[in-house]
């Protein structure tokens, strides 16, 4: 995490297609570009427009051979032909006009988000102009709302409504579903009829924790409860798929039917102020993280205990959609800092805005030791893995078997959670990159890879060391894409990719690390949308640090085309590859 710019008021971010970093300021009314430069110094700057009223929301698309830039103002959506390093921007075009503002007379939330579906429809996030309010509900546009247009702005409709501030909205990449991140009402009035006598009353220990802020899919047509029902994360399914409760103040006689609402997809603690929502499939960003979201979260007030103040990520499922538990990303910004949102450079660094600090910062991945198969941070024993970095060697090496613990002049010892240091296999040196094969019995939790070379002793830093910790290899070595499989047919023959399982039964060798040692009973192959068990999963045989898993592709699924294919060891997942079926 470095400090990449300085910029006042920075809020969100838009990275053009050759790499130009467009970053908006509402309290400027200004949208700044910034060039990075290639030798890693500060980055060009230039003011691309000025003179908006509060530009907040931007976003690139390509239409037609063009590339424009839509920029939310607080009244208006303004767009701009762009061509590939442009620093000033030419004549806007206005596409959406008088969307509500009113900023002189306090209107609680003028900002306006917007983003681009795959069909280059534009969706723009209206605020409510009030806590909680029903007259938002009757007005025209009405607000706490996402709104749809037309790319030229034509066409505007009422998309989804009962979202208070739908600050963070995108789309999931590959897909045609939106998700917003939403702040939720404040000062929440105590909601149950019970034994305690409180109804209707603001009692500080449940408005602390109540209602959490959304972090939902948004259907067309839906309604999400603002400012009539609050999702209610105090049931058995927590935070996921809540119920809702009526509004004391908004619906006290269950006027508005609670259980007919739509429900949140993922709650996030109360107060946390969710604004910047970005996902990482299909980017640059580090392999461990990039099937996932990241948010930031801006900051509470109405808390007695602070919340908030960091950028968390969720871990997204594939399958289902749907986010997992969030973890912690980036904190520490309490008391100083309070970051906005974040976009992912085409060097796969995420910059992060913080507008009370001023600031545009740069979160980069240095590993340390990584599976060879994944490039993930978790290595198991006895497997391939890396480690990356700069003067790591004097030169270029390779071994053959049997793989030496010294080759060029160096040697690595990992040293696990048990305190042994135990001397890793080198295959592969080089200034930047050494491969080299785990030890064989390491214990499970946090080692440390150590360096030795005719320089001294380095400290390269931890990995995770898990005895399940499955990785398969693709084709591009990135861990993703077309899978490194070897197909055979019924008589043991190897046939060519796409495979064809009409015509017989066709095997599958699939090739990876942090397999083996677990038991057969415990592998399981996930092809599409079914498991199938595995013939054989342990080590390959002839390479040392090599695993492999066997399995039988189901005649099911002729005609498929690419399949997504993972391994599960005890319940862990490895990443997701593909495999051509015809």
């Amino acid at each position: 995490m470095s400090l990449w710019s300085r910029l006042p008021g920075a809020r969100f971010i838009a990275v053009a297609v050759n790499g130009d970093v467009f970053v908006s300021q509402p309290s400027a009314g200004r949208v700044t570009i910034f060039r990075p430069d290639p030798n890693g110094g500060v980055p060009a700057s230039f003011v691309y427009a000025s003179g908006l009223r509060n530009p907040h929301g931007l976003a690139f698309d390509q239409q037609e051979g063009s590339t424009w830039l839509y920029v939310a103002e607080s009244h208006r959506i303004d767009r701009y032909l762009y061509s590939a390093g442009d620093t000033s921007a030419p004549r806007a075009q206005v596409v959406v006009s008088n969307l509500p503002d009113n900023t002189a007379q306090g209107y609680a939330h003028p900002l306006k988000s917007l983003a681009i579906g795959p069909d280059h429809s534009l969706y723009v996030g209206i605020g409510s102009s009030c806590n909680a309010c029903v007259q938002d509900t009757i007005a025209t546009p009405e607000r706490a709302s996402v709104w749809r247009y037309n790319a030229d702005g034509s066409g505007g409709q009422l998309f989804a409504a009962g979202l208070r501030n739908p600050e963070g909205l995108a789309f999931v990449p590959g897909t045609d579903s939106l998700w917003a991140a939403v702040n939720n009402r404040d000062e929440l009035p105590y909601p149950f009829h019970d034994a305690t006598g409180q109804y209707g009353k603001l009692l500080r220990a449940y408005v602390d924790d109540h209602p959490p802020e959304p972090f939902t899919a948004v259907r067309e047509g839906g309604n999400y409860g603002w400012p009539f029902c609050n999702p209610n994360p105090d049931t058995p399914s927590g935070t996921d798929n809540m119920p809702l409760d009526p509004d004391p103040e908004n619906n006290r006689d269950n006027h508005v039917d609670c259980s007919a609402i739509d429900r949140v997809s993922k709650g996030i603690q109360a107060h946390s102020a969710p604004l910047g929502l970005t996902f990482l499939q299909g980017s640059g960003f580090a392999a461990p993280w990039r099937e996932g979201a990241v948010i930031a979260y801006h900051g509470s007030w109405d808390r007695s205990t602070p919340t908030g103040y960091k950028v968390v990520w969720f871990p997204w499922d594939a399958l289902k959609q749907v986010p997992g538990t969030e973890s912690d990303l980036v904190t520490g910004f309490e008391g100083w800092g309070r970051p906005v949102a974040s976009a992912v450079m085409s060097d796969g660094s995420l910059l992060i805005t913080d507008d009370s600090a001023g600031a545009i910062y740069r979160l980069r991945w240095a590993p340390s030791a990584v599976s060879a198969a994944n490039g993930y941070p978790v290595i198991a024993p006895g497997s391939y893995a890396a480690v990356y970095g700069s003067g790591l060697s004097d030169g270029v090496a390779s071994a053959g078997l049997p793989y030496p613990a010294t080759l060029g002049g160096v040697s690595l010892t990992v040293t696990d959670a048990a305190g042994r240091a135990l001397p890793a296999s080198l295959v592969y040196v080089s200034p930047n990159q050494i491969n080299f094969v785990l030890p064989d019995g390491l214990a499970e939790g946090s080692a440390h890879v150590v360096l030795q070379s005719a320089a001294g002793t380095r400290d390269l830093g931890s990995a995770e060391v898990r005895n399940a910790a499955p990785g398969l290899f693709s084709l591009n070595g990135s861990g993703s894409g077309e899978g490194a499989v070897v197909a055979l047919d019924g008589e043991g023959h190897q046939v060519g990719l796409p495979v064809d399982v009409s015509q017989g039964p066709v095997y599958l060798s699939l090739y990876g690390t942090g397999i083996r040692g677990t038991g057969l009973g415990n592998v399981q192959v996930l092809i599409g949308d079914g498991s199938v068990p595995a013939m054989y999963a342990g080590p390959q045989g002839t390479l040392p640090g090599l695993d492999q898993v066997n399995v039988s592709l189901p005649a099911s699924l002729a005609g498929a085309g690419d399949v997504d294919v993972r391994v599960l060891v005890g319940g862990v997942s490895s990443n997701s590859v593909t495999v051509r079926v015809r």
